[in-house]
């Protein structure tokens, strides 16, 4: 046999709910490690004075009781365990390992013992249920009843109020009410703290920042008091699991963390934590409420009775020898700005991220303490909303996700190379390979093709393109140039009969707002001209000339259309499209060569008929009706855009000056020159139709 016994998957009963853990038996000690907590109880070899092995509602347990008078219970062992257990605590331990059975024949009438801190009701000399006295948050009496209250436990699902005993109107043999003896044995070992004898210490108006306000914090032997000016806490020293001393990032201040299991109450609000914050400028002389004597009995050389110094180390000093628990500080961490922690922000509030030895603590709303065997991942993800910082993702073991945000990027260096040597799994281990340094902490859409972009560049080039070849091509346009003289600009104002030359300097500032913009408005009108394509002619379907070839496909396809239908009854028209492109790609290349053969001969076939029909004038006929089409359409629309540029002339006669007019009238000249241009066109597309061959006409007709 070893020198230890390990066990997984252990239960521990705590104030109603099952805490899950791992159990040691070893020479020196029995050990055990809750896992929701991480508190581990250990038990000294020499301590043990008894041991029970029973049939519980998750299998088997065993009850351990000690010379102190401590009760230890763990469920979830197999009934096969019994032999090896057994056999390790009479070798090491020398006790024996007693099968105890349990009353279920569900009586409410028995006897009630008290052993140590436990109470136990019997029926028979066999236990029908008990009840930790540590549970016990309150005792009343009445007559001939005791009614026991419990602490209450946000973990349990279902929770047990209080329990009630009839105890019978007899006495005792010394005279006593029995129902008062009862009442005190419950007290004696219950979890009732009285403010009873005077306080080890008091600290005044200390800051307290979760649950926020001043407080009097003063500590007695057994439990902590907080008295605020609206509420007081009383918290016992049992109840503390952890004490942590955290430096803040400015240097100036100190955070004392202590943690709680269970946490302290206020109506609804549960606080895990209890977080007090000094100035490390700040000092106190303190002196004990107590002897010298006392002082090196009970605390061996921890504290003495007069003690000086920063207040927060005076704190901390007295709560480490009171509770009896290990303060952890930042360990060997350091950020980019070189101090201990990290600015981020959790559930949109900003607070300080502390990576420690063996876990992280957040502060401060809401305080958050994950310890690296409860991790199973964490990730480093980019921010959500700029790339200056990303965001720091933890999931647990029992799928619960903390997520800090809003680091600043130059602490991703530092704080992936501790999660990589704390062994933690990283989700996104390739992440770290992909930056390079701050500058490779852009966004991962930069390094991406776009498409959209690029195709944006490519219309920008053309634009470009167009505008150099527009001032290069017309002359259009010289006159809008800023490098021309200011002579020609102003004569496009001429005829604005708001405008005159007594406007002064005024009125030239005016003109030169007015030559911003003539200048602006004929590019963006050559720039519309210019992208504007010339629509294409319709072609009109000749309906005499020769069908064009199948491809190798569609012959095959027309080939073999009947036997697919056969093949598959009800099947419809696109599916048997998409049933022939699967066998047409299945096809053998010596199939496919042969409809390959029968289209080259089908196109051979269509070049010799196409051929002979164009000889015999088949096409003439269609293009020159189309042209006739397509000749009186560009008539009528030249003949509507003179009217319109008749009657807008028209429309402006009231107001022409007599430059304008002038100048209309040599430009009516001219228009009346193209009008005789026009009409000269005209004529000779009159007597090109007349010229036509008649056997042309009779075939256009026929169509």
């Amino acid at each position: 046999m070893g020198d230890t016994l390990e066990f997984n998957d252990i239960h521990q009963e705590v104030k109603g709910s099952w805490n899950d853990g791992r159990l040691r038996f070893s020479k020196q000690s029995v050990v055990y490690k809750s896992h929701k907590t991480g508190k581990v109880d250990s038990i000294p070899a020499p301590e043990l004075s008894g041991a029970q092995w029973r049939r519980v509602c998750l299998g088997h347990g065993i009850k351990l009781a000690t010379s102190t008078g401590h009760i230890y219970k763990y469920d979830g062992f197999k009934e096969t365990d019994f032999e090896k257990i057994s056999a390790f605590f009479k070798a090491n331990y020398k006790v024996e390992l007693a099968e105890k059975d349990m009353c279920v024949k569900g009586w409410n009438w028995g006897t009630a013992k008290f052993a140590g801190s436990l109470l136990s009701f019997e029926v028979s000399d066999s236990p029908v249920f008990e009840i930790p006295l540590t549970s016990v948050s309150q005792c009343a009496t009445g007559k001939n009843e005791v009614t026991v209250e419990f602490h209450q436990n946000d973990d349990a699902e279902v929770s047990l109020m209080e329990v009630r005993f009839y105890v019978p109107p007899n006495t005792g043999d010394d005279g006593s009410d029995p129902v008062e003896a009862f009442a005190q044995n419950v007290l004696s070992k219950a979890d009732v703290i009285q403010a009873t004898g005077d306080a080890v210490c008091i600290f005044k108006e200390l800051q307290c920042l979760t649950p926020r306000g001043r407080y009097d914090i003063r500590i007695y032997p057994s439990f902590l008091h907080l008295h605020g000016k609206t509420f007081d806490y009383k918290i016992p020293f049992t109840t503390v699991l952890r004490l942590f001393l955290l430096p803040h990032k400015d240097q100036r201040q100190m955070f004392f963390v202590i943690s709680l299991d269970p946490p302290i109450k206020q109506g609804q609000t549960r606080y895990h934590f209890l977080i007090l914050l000094f100035s490390k400028d700040e000092d106190i002389s303190l002196a004990l409420n107590m002897n010298e004597d006392e002082v090196e009995k009970r605390f061996e050389g921890k504290l003495s009775k007069n003690m000086s110094g920063p207040l927060y180390e005076i704190v901390s000093r007295v709560m480490k020898a009171l509770v009896n628990r290990k303060i952890t500080v930042p360990g060997n961490f350091q950020g980019h700005s070189g101090s201990q922690c990290i600015t981020c922000a959790y559930k949109a509030s900003s607070g300080l991220l502390y990576p420690l030895e063996r876990g992280f603590i957040y502060v401060h709303k809401p305080p958050v303490h994950l310890r690296f065997e409860e991790i199973s991942c964490v990730n480093f993800a980019r921010g959500t909303t700029t790339t200056r910082s990303f965001d720091f993702e933890i999931e647990t073991k029992q799928n619960n996700q903390y997520t800090f945000s809003n680091i600043e990027r130059e602490e991703y260096g530092k704080l992936f190379d501790f999660v990589n040597a704390k062994k933690l799994n990283i989700k996104n281990r390739g992440f770290k390979e992909g930056m390079k340094g701050a500058d490779g902490y852009s966004d991962s859409d930069e390094d991406q093709h776009d498409a959209y972009l690029e195709r944006m560049k490519q219309e920008g080039k053309i634009r470009e393109e167009g505008d150099g070849s527009d001032e290069s091509e017309g002359d259009s346009d010289e006159s809008f140039n800023p490098g021309e003289e200011d002579d020609d600009v102003p004569e496009e104002y001429d005829s604005n009969a708001s405008a005159s030359d007594s406007e002064g300097d005024d009125g030239d500032s005016e003109d030169e707002g007015k030559k911003k913009k003539v200048e602006k408005k004929p590019k963006k009108v050559v720039k519309e001209k210019k992208e504007r394509k010339p629509r294409k002619e319709k072609k009109v379907k000749d309906a005499g000339a020769p069908k064009r070839p199948m491809s190798a496909y569609m012959l095959w396809l027309n080939g073999n259309r009947e036997r697919i239908k056969s093949e598959n009854p009800g099947i419809s028209v696109t599916e048997i499209s998409k049933k022939a492109g699967e066998m047409w790609k299945q096809l053998g290349k010596d199939r496919k060569e042969e409809w390959d053969r029968k289209a080259e001969e089908a196109k051979r076939q269509y070049e010799k008929a196409m051929k002979e029909y164009r000889e015999s004038g088949g096409g003439a006929a269609s293009v020159t009706k189309e042209k006739k089409k397509t000749g009186g359409k560009v008539e009528a629309k030249k003949k509507s855009g003179g009217e319109k540029e008749k009657k807008k002339e028209a429309g402006n006669e009231s107001f022409k000056s007599k430059e304008f007019i002038s100048s209309e009238e040599s430009s009516s000249e001219s228009d009346h020159d193209r009008g005789s241009k026009r009409k000269a066109s005209d004529d000779e597309e009159e007597e090109e139709a007349a010229s036509t061959p008649a056997s042309s006409e009779e075939e256009s007709g026929s169509d």
